[in-house]
């Protein structure tokens, strides 16, 4: 591969940050003990409901590209901690009787406990932000990354202080569509500025969200191999035709690997300058 990058967008959860089951567990119980008392339930109720309600989500909305938002979960959690009846088995909830069962702070107040407890509990990876700034140099990069809730990425962004070497931080829940679909590539490249193409290497550990998702939007695309056994991050279904176009074992590995024999000649790498002109 000789294709001088112009641009590398970067999955997030198990790629830059990697998420055992534990800390997520944590992050859950955390927000159940916070807002346990607003829902006027028990915390194990409100962790039972949530879990149940993002299931619910995740068959309703991933077949057709959309992200499980985590303001509509929480707003039907509230919804049936406080009687309002299950939908039977295929019916969609009528989001708009579930919302007269909280007021909006409510919701946005379980958001922003989520999001703290996010930070809290995810520690920064070391190396992480020393690579991105020696990308940051050569590439215009991007997180791009399928979560439920934008407000927690863009938290622990700031906190790690990763935020002054990105161009975008692109979330499906801003987006409205999830990895593989074209969309949200086709997102990424307009924050960043790029045109749509083999130019932008995407980077992540979901072959079929990531490595698939980018050569259907016409991109290249890096695989991470390694990522926590136990994480029970939601992975796209088995995708056997995936052929990434660099394979590395660590997200800490890209640098060696762009420069590596067969793929990215260090003499084409360049500074970027001013407003990207190199």
């Amino acid at each position: 591969m000789t294709i001088p990058f112009e641009a590398i967008t970067l999955d997030f959860g198990n790629t830059l940050v990697p998420f055992p089951a534990g800390p997520m567990a944590e992050v859950v119980r955390l927000t159940a003990e916070r807002t346990a008392a607003l829902a006027g339930c028990s915390v194990d109720d409100f962790v039972r409901v949530r879990g149940e309600e993002r299931l619910r989500q995740f068959a309703e909305e991933v077949p057709a590209g959309r992200e499980a938002d985590m303001d509509v979960r929480a707003a039907r959690v509230l919804a049936r901690l406080r009687g309002r009846a299950v939908p039977p088995d295929g019916t969609r909830w009528d989001d708009a009787a579930v919302a007269t069962y909280s007021e909006p702070g409510e919701v946005e107040d379980i958001l922003n406990t989520y999001a703290d407890a996010f930070v809290r509990k995810t520690p920064v990876p070391p190396g992480i932000g020393p690579m991105l700034e020696r990308l940051a140099g050569t590439y215009r990069l991007a997180i791009l990354s399928n979560w439920p809730l934008a407000l927690a990425i863009d938290r622990f962004v700031e906190n790690a202080d990763w935020r002054r070497h990105l161009s975008a931080v692109v979330v499906s829940h801003r987006v409205g569509a999830i990895k593989p679909w074209p969309r949200i590539f086709e997102q990424a490249a307009s924050e960043l500025g790029v045109a749509s193409g083999p130019e932008i290497l995407h980077v992540g550990d979901d072959l079929g969200a990531d490595v698939l998702g980018a050569h259907r939007a016409g991109w290249s695309a890096a695989w991470v191999r390694y990522k926590p056994e136990d994480s029970d991050l939601p992975v796209a279904p088995p995708a056997p035709g995936a052929r990434p176009d660099i394979t590395i074992d660590s997200i800490l590995d890209l640098e060696d690997a762009l420069d590596g024999p067969g793929n990215i000649p260090g003499a084409r790498r360049r500074r970027r300058v001013g407003n990207g002109e190199t």
